[in-house]
């Protein structure tokens, strides 16, 4: 295949690659939400709680934003060049997959509510650091990082109104 060739699949094939890692978690968490929207349901909620069906498109579109955001960066500086960036996009990717996996599957709204703390903090330095690398991976995190907040409280919410689960 000649060079030209090459540098004309090679940013696909990253970008097919980012999509790729970033469903794979979000198909990892979602293996913990069969029963979740019966359990959402159950749950004592602030008023202020979306219904259980609006989190599918919103995940959908912020995993979309992530593996875009993802890919602008590797366009502008490689993740090879970056390991600690790199290192903080896998570990909140795991993060978020297991954030599913307390909240809906294990019912600990209390580990859940760490881990989305923690999570909150690696897509903010995460976020911090695409500033410098692409404007508009930095643009495309930041619906994320709200959406993070946005759960934050409500997972706070859940877990001081529902002192058993």
């Amino acid at each position: 295949m000649p060079n030209n060739a090459l540098k004309k699949r090679s940013p696909l094939l990253a970008l097919a690659v980012a999509f790729g890692i970033c469903f794979a978690a979000a198909g990892i968490g979602a293996l913990a939400t069969g029963h979740a929207p019966e359990y959402y349901r159950a749950l004592t909620r602030p008023g202020w709680a979306p219904p259980s069906w609006v989190f599918g498109p919103v995940w959908t579109a912020l995993y979309s934003f992530m593996a875009l955001a993802a890919f602008l960066v590797w366009r502008a500086d490689g993740f090879r060049r970056r390991p600690v960036l790199t290192t903080v996009f896998c570990l909140q990717l795991l993060s978020n997959s297991l954030w599913s996996w307390l909240f809906f599957s294990w019912q600990n709204t209390s580990l859940a509510l760490l881990d989305i703390i923690v999570l909150g903090c690696l897509v903010a330095f995460m976020l911090s650091k695409y500033w410098s690398f692409s404007r508009a991976a930095t643009y495309l995190t930041v619906p994320y990082l709200a959406w993070i907040f946005f759960a934050t409280a409500l997972n706070c919410q859940i877990w001081r109104l529902n002192p058993s689960a």
